[in-house]
């Protein structure tokens, strides 16, 4: 399936750490896939839109900092 795939803007650059992520679309509505972007064709990954939105607001409210 293609997508527009979104790299993370806390991903590193020194190569680990990387995630990606696809906006939902009319293939995957009310879905979210997200991958490992070093490894594109591996696994990806799939969340409803209210959980990963929900999920991303807990990042930005720091509610998984340890």
């Amino acid at each position: 399936m293609n997508h527009k795939w979104i790299k993370s803007s806390h991903s590193s650059t020194n190569g680990g750490e990387c995630i990606e992520w696809a906006p939902s679309s009319a293939a995957t509505p009310r879905t979210v896939p997200v991958r490992d972007s070093k490894d594109p064709h591996g696994p990806t990954l799939t969340f409803d839109t209210a959980a990963w939105t929900a999920f991303v607001t807990g990042l930005k409210n720091g509610d998984f900092d340890a």
